[in-house]
């Protein structure tokens, strides 16, 4: 009887090891928006315009094919890959992120008839949704809240 009474406390000991070495281990931090916009380049999947619905076909290929990166250190570059737009689009820009990360803002415009100024709609692991109302060229000429989606 004594050996297992003075067995208990090693069972109890063994148990304690045993339960503490299977605690989950800690649930990872969901990526930050900086994260997902940093994680890779962005490329042209398509647009939308109002009531126009995609307006794709439209868009010239020169920026169809356009590599976009987001650095961290809050800098960026666009590599025009193989169609180079006359003027060219290429080159460095700076950007950041304003109200409660909601809106990006870069130097340069990705996109002809746009501005630098982006409302998020979508910002995942695989999509960048951004939105700005611009100005259709003729035979439009009519301001609409345009949609780009980008892609890894």
């Amino acid at each position: 009887m004594k050996k297992q009474i003075t067995r208990f406390p090693i069972y109890l000991t063994l148990l304690f090891l045993l339960a503490a070495g299977c605690k989950k281990d800690s649930e990872e931090e969901p990526p930050t928006k900086t994260d997902l916009i940093t994680g890779a380049g962005w490329k042209f999947d398509k647009a939308t315009a109002g009531i126009y619905g995609d307006v794709s076909a439209y868009v010239d290929a020169c920026y169809k094919d356009n590599i976009i990166t987001f650095a961290s250190n809050l800098t960026g570059n666009i590599n025009e890959a193989t169609i180079v737009c006359s003027p060219s689009t290429a080159g460095s820009f700076t950007w950041s992120f304003s109200n409660n990360e909601t809106t990006l803002n870069a130097s340069s415009s990705f996109f002809a008839a746009g501005t630098g100024s982006f409302n998020i709609v979508t910002l995942n692991e695989t999509n960048l949704v951004l939105s700005q109302n611009i100005t259709l060229p003729a035979p439009f000429s009519v301001t609409v809240l345009a949609e780009f989606t980008l892609k890894h």
